[in-house]
Parts: structure tokens; C-alpha cells; sequence
């Protein structure tokens, strides 16, 4: 919980002596488990700048506000001039009336005033959204979305999130948690997700669910995982996604049985997306992708084997084209929209 103690009104104090002038930029701010990247972004979606540091451990929000603010401080003083606004992103359900966030399983928050506290000390309007959202909506506006108003995002990291487009429109749902697309159920006997359901996406084909399956496999047959195994130097648990990736372009047998299970998991979960959506686009992203760029043309074969054709007139599926930066530019262009 938040400390109780009043916001403080420090409006001009992270950005005092820096001008503003008539060059349009904002700024985006991705908040995650382990790291917070800030970065000013201008009307064509172009990083200007950027920085990432790691998200202090057990950082409560005031410590993470004034983190936040010297990054801000730091990156337009680096520009030469102040921000018209500042968009957040991060994981969680967030209020849209007030973007506070109701809860964050990342970091442990529950009701947390973000956007009053960030507006307040940085003098500037600020919008705050859902992560992955704010990284949906950096592929719409700037990435492999862009001019397209039928597309659905699905981004595959250590969890799996999205974003869906209907006619233009961002979905956001009655109580503004559209796009939990990694608590999609494929399985209904399948593994308990994090969310205590069984077979959702998620716990099928997230990074921990990768990572889950590739230790347990190892364990069961250490010569069959003697690949993984020595990618993670002996050491199973530190078997992860990333060491299945490795793995797998080298030719390992397991690791390749892992891609195309987690493929397969995918296709579902897609299939399933394409039928409830219609998209013209489905575009995936995260770093799972990124690790295992593969997965793309084997969740479009999948699709175009599985779903109905009348879903698949127009359809394509891309890989995400905005990579490590889609969370700062989307939140960034949310916060153009929103302010």
C-alpha cells in the first residue's frame, strides 16, 4: 500500500531551467518487474533518447517517482527542451478514470495515485495505461499496426499480454482489463497458470512456462537435456527461455520438441483470436519472439491450417517492428492521444 502522507506539489522541480520550446516531443515511460525505461519520443514515433535502468528492488512509489524524475530530468536536458506530456505503461489493472493503479502483481501496489503523483512532480500531463497496451498501441500508431483499424497484438515475454483494434478504436473492456490474452483457456487439464486456472495461454507457452518445461524435461532425461544443460552450466534451474532459444538454433532436439509444443500452444491461442476478432492483422512481439523470430511463420501456417476461412480473408500475421522500444513509444503516443 501506498504511505499515506500527502502528495508533495513539486511541479517545477524535475524540470526547473529547461525551456520549452516549439519541438514537439513526449514522453514514455515502460515500468516493469526488473527494469523502467524512459524515453522521449516525438510525433513520428522516433526514439530521441532513451534510458533503462533496473527497477529498485522493492521499490515502493514515492522511491520509484523520484527515480522516474530524474530520468525525465536527465533525458531533457539531453533534448534541450521540456515534454508536452509524459504516458506510462505498466503491468497491472489500472483505473481509467484517474490511472491509478489498482494493483501491480509486479510490484506488489494496490491503489497507488501513479498518475496525480508523476503529473504533480513533473508539472506535465501524464496518462497512464496497461503495459502491454501501451506496447499495442506503439504497434498501431508507429510499428507493424500502423494504418490498419482491425488488428490484434499479442506479445509473448515472461508472461503473455495484447491489444486488440476494432474499427480504430482500442478495446479496453467494461472494467478496462480487455487483452489479458495470456489467460486465453487452450487446455482445460493443462498446467495451473498464475492466475489458478488451468491451460491458460500463458502457462502454455509464456516464457516461465518455457523455461518450466525445459527443467523438467532435463530432469526427467539429463541426456536428452544434456544441450540445455550445458547452455545453463549444469545448473537446471537456471534453464530459461532464452537457453531454449540457443538450443534450438543450434539443432537440439528437446529444444526444437519445446518451439514447436510452444508453437502449437500459440496457433491455439491464435486460431481462437482470429475467430473472436476478425483481424487484418495479428502481430506478434516480446521477447520470446524475439529469442524465437520461428514462431511467426509457424503460428501463420498453423492459422491458415485451423481457422475458418472466412477469418483469414485479408489476415496477416507480422512480427512486431518496433522490438525492444514498443512500451516507451506506445506509452509515449498513448500520452499524445490521452492529454
Amino acid at each position: 500500500m501506498i504511505d499515506p502522507q500527502p502528495l508533495r506539489r513539486t511541479a517545477s522541480f524535475p524540470l526547473q531551467g529547461i525551456p520549452m520550446t516549439e519541438h514537439i516531443w513526449t514522453i514514455g515511460i515502460d515500468i516493469g518487474a526488473t527494469k523502467i525505461e524512459v524515453a522521449g519520443v516525438d510525433d513520428s514515433g522516433t526514439v530521441l533518447h532513451s534510458i533503462r535502468r533496473e527497477t529498485p528492488a522493492n521499490s515502493g512509489a514515492r522511491e520509484l517517482e523520484t527515480g522516474i524524475a530524474g530520468m525525465v530530468h536527465e533525458i531533457s536536458g539531453s533534448i534541450g527542451s521540456r515534454p508536452r506530456a509524459a504516458g506510462v505503461g505498466m503491468a497491472g489493472q489500472i483505473d481509467p478514470q484517474n490511472g491509478s493503479v489498482v494493483f501491480s502483481p509486479n510490484l506488489g501496489w494496490h491503489n497507488v495515485p501513479l498518475q496525480e503523483m508523476l503529473a504533480s512532480t513533473l508539472g506535465i500531463p501524464v496518462a497512464v495505461t496497461n503495459d502491454v497496451r501501451a506496447a499495442a498501441w506503439g504497434e498501431w500508431q508507429f510499428g507493424a499496426g500502423r494504418g490498419c483499424s482491425d488488428l490484434v497484438c499479442v506479445f509473448v515475454g515472461t508472461g503473455i499480454g495484447g491489444g486488440i483494434v476494432s474499427r480504430g478504436q482500442m478495446l479496453t473492456g467494461c472494467s478496462n482489463t480487455a487483452g489479458e490474452i495470456g489467460h486465453l483457456v487452450i487446455d482445460l487439464n493443462g498446467p495451473v497458470c498464475t492466475c489458478r486456472n488451468h491451460g491458460c495461454l500463458e502457462a502454455m507457452a509464456g516464457g516461465w512456462a518455457i523455461a518450466r518445461d525445459a527443467q523438467q524435461a532435463a530432469a526427467r532425461d539429463p541426456g536428452a537435456g544434456a544441450g540445455l544443460l550445458r547452455l545453463a552450466q549444469g545448473n537446471i534451474s537456471a534453464i530459461t527461455a532464452q537457453t531454449v532459444s540457443g538450443a534450438a538454433h543450434s539443432g537440439d532436439a528437446l529444444a526444437l520438441e519445446i518451439v514447436r509444443k510452444t508453437a502449437e500452444a500459440l496457433i491455439a491461442g491464435a486460431v481462437s483470436l482470429v475467430h473472436a476478432f476478425n483481424p487484418c492483422k495479428l502481430i506478434l512481439g516480446g521477447g520470446v519472439v524475439e529469442g524465437m523470430p520461428e514462431l511467426v511463420s509457424m503460428v501463420d501456417t498453423g492459422i491458415r491450417d485451423r481457422a475458418l476461412g472466412s477469418a483469414l480473408t485479408n489476415l496477416s500475421v507480422v512480427q512486431s517492428r518496433l522490438h525492444g522500444h514498443a512500451g516507451v513509444v506506445g506509452a509515449a503516443a498513448y500520452a499524445a492521444a490521452h492529454r
